[in-house]
């Protein structure tokens, strides 16, 4: 099998002419391994020798996703090294000691150049090509010290890089993103946020305190030689929870998974739900099978721990000249508006923040500018389409029947998604703290929620919790059935946040068509209870919804009576998209009160459809 596909690997391996990875493989082709797996095992290995790649599939024998075509995921980071690096591991160690475990002590000091990418096996050579490429290029212009200012809010303490400097690591990320398009065929979005080196992340308010002051003692000007380096981490298992055995443990039975000391096991903390207690179902990182674990043979280990290093390139230090024209360069991404907007370095005047409750419209959606009809007019007769007005979305998720589906379950329009973005860049202007996110089943609603978590800098960290619950007044459906929603697998797929371990309150197999306005108002009623006595956490509890949303959730809460079903209609109308309000928890009195929102409101006028063809002189 292995000489039948060598001739395959041949036409790689001529596109690049990669040396190094040709020795690499030759020994594995001459083991009889097929070409994909061995290519598979040196990509999860880093294509550092081919004995680590050899030893991989000989673990990975009984392994049942072998055959599978699943490329690894990528990222590029810089990384300190030196007496920085240091220093910054004994911050680590001690706000770890003194404050217990936070989001940062996950990975290693870092500052993030690329989103995560994937890279199919056979091209990654490419890839660090086009690392060396990128690298030469802005080796003469590396800043020779990267000012690191301290920065903190109550969730995030870190370290913010100044412009200067940030606009050459974003060029030199740009310069990587392009040359690995063309050297190995896979789309890199570089990073264009606020560059930043986190220290502490997702702690507790109490703890804020305590973290600034060892934060305070961390020396960012100290020596420290820059690298670029290339991470890859496996795909599937992202949003798993990692475990890591403290003990040998030989199976008693044959559903059971061999532990060696120091072994990795993901865990798929969703579906434990039928398991024994003191056990789990775990994926060992090891072999790829899949068995039961003593759970208390184990500890929880950190999500970088089953990350391979590739390739890095590390920067010379340069002479204060070039320093200087370094910072001439142009940025190509420039930095986002609310770069830097976050609070300088104060000590919180209290321990713990109040909680509330944020709802708010979805944005404009599409069918409320092009009518009922705007199905008809981007479809063509094959099913394929196209934007009929630049305010329809540039593509579409893929869903089942989606011509029939998208007429009754619109998505944003472009203006809707600008709308949703700008209003998450407002809180995050202004540090709203979103502790839970709850959003309607309904397409325009989760989009909502995803662009304003993308303009709080949060849609890779938080996660949406679609409750049916929230879904607007069944009887204003112009359909006598309820819309047929997209799945949770088809919005993973489509790359929405979504949190695939909640369970609903009110199942979507409950709404009714053309309900009733009691039946209507008991169900919110119903919803926004459980969603508040679930969400204890600190901060604030973000639903996305519907017009209707605003007034029949804050009724409960506020100890009203539901307002009349005949003047109900006549107030929505008033309702504009993003129109929102706020509750803030009054926990001693045990009650909710209304109060100003956090940020203002979203004003804007009307843009009426136009063709050329009106200047014409027989229009």
């Amino acid at each position: 099998m292995a000489e039948a596909e060598t001739p395959l690997y041949a036409k790689i391996l001529n596109k690049y002419k990669n040396r190094t990875t040709q020795s690499l493989l030759e020994p594995l082709l001459a083991a009889e391994f097929p070409v994909h797996t061995a290519l598979k095992a040196l990509a999860a290995t880093g294509q550092k020798t081919a004995e680590d790649a050899a030893k991989w599939l000989h673990s990975h024998y009984n392994d049942p996703s072998l055959e599978d075509p699943i490329p690894q995921e990528y990222a590029l980071y810089l990384c300190p090294t030196g007496a920085l690096y240091d220093t910054l591991m004994e911050f680590w160690k001690e706000s770890k000691n003194q404050c217990g475990k936070n989001k940062a002590h996950e990975v290693f000091p870092h500052i993030t150049l690329s989103e995560f990418f994937t890279c199919e096996d056979q091209k990654v050579d490419g890839l660090y090509e086009a690392l060396k490429r990128a690298g030469d290029r802005f080796s003469g212009y590396f800043p020779a010290i990267i000012s690191l200012s301290l920065h903190s809010s109550s969730t995030y303490i870190g370290f913010f890089v100044s412009d200067g400097p940030a606009n050459v690591l974003k060029s030199f990320a740009a310069a990587f993103a392009s040359e690995a398009i063309v050297l190995a065929d896979c789309c890199v979005k570089p990073s264009t946020k606020q560059l930043h080196l986190t220290l502490a992340n997702k702690f507790y308010p109490h703890h804020q305190k305590t973290l600034e002051q060892l934060a305070k003692s961390v020396n960012s000007k100290q020596s420290c030689q820059w690298t670029a380096v290339l991470y890859s981490r496996d795909m599937r298992f992202v949003h798993y929870q990692l475990l890591r055995a403290l003990f040998q443990y030989k199976p008693q039975n044959i559903d059971e998974l061999m532990l060696k000391v120091g072994d990795l096991v993901y865990v798929d903390r969703a579906k434990q739900t039928e398991v024994c207690e003191g056990w789990v179902i775990g994926i060992s990182h090891r072999t790829g099978c899949r068995g039961f674990v003593p759970e208390n043979y184990t500890e929880k280990a950190n999500e970088s721990d089953t990350w391979v290093k590739h390739r890095e390139y590390m920067f010379t230090l340069q002479s204060k000249n070039k320093n200087e024209s370094c910072n001439k360069l142009k940025n190509p991404n420039p930095l986002p508006r609310n770069a830097g907007k976050m609070l300088p370095l104060q000590l919180p005047g209290k321990s713990t923040v109040p909680r509330g409750l944020l709802i708010i419209r979805h944005g404009e959606r599409v069918d409320q500018v092009f009518g009922k009809s705007w199905v008809q007019q981007c479809f063509d007769a094959d099913g394929k389409y196209h934007r009929a007005d630049l305010n329809y979305p540039t593509s579409l998720p893929n869903r089942k029947d989606s011509i029939k589906n998208f007429e009754h379950d619109p998505p944003l329009s472009c203006c809707g998604i600008f709308q949703s973005r700008l209003i998450g860049e407002a809180l995050l202007e202004k540090e709203v703290v979103i502790s839970c996110v709850y959003s309607s089943p309904a397409l325009r609603c989760i989009q909502t929620s995803q662009y304003v978590l993308e303009g709080l800098q949060l849609e890779q960290k938080a996660k949406i919790c679609i409750e049916p619950g929230l879904f607007e007044w069944t009887k204003w459906e112009i359909s006598t059935v309820v819309p047929s929603f997209m799945t949770q697998r088809e919005l993973t797929e489509a790359n929405y946040s979504i949190d695939t371990t909640y369970k609903c309150h009110f199942p979507l197999s409950s709404l009714m068509a053309s309900e009733g306005y009691e039946d209507y108002v008991n169900r919110c009623s119903a919803s926004i209870k459980q969603i508040v006595g679930s969400c204890a956490t600190e901060g604030t509890i973000l639903v996305v919804g519907h017009g209707s949303s605003l007034d029949s959730l804050t009724r409960p809460l506020l100890g009203l009576p539901a307002r009349e079903s005949g003047d109900f209609p006549q107030f929505i109308r008033k309702i504009p998209s993003l129109g929102m309000c706020f509750c803030e928890e009054l926990k001693e009195e045990k009650k909710w009160q209304m109060i100003k929102p956090p940020v203002k409101m979203l004003t804007h006028g009307a843009n009426a459809a136009f063709s050329w063809k009106h200047i014409l002189p027989d229009h």
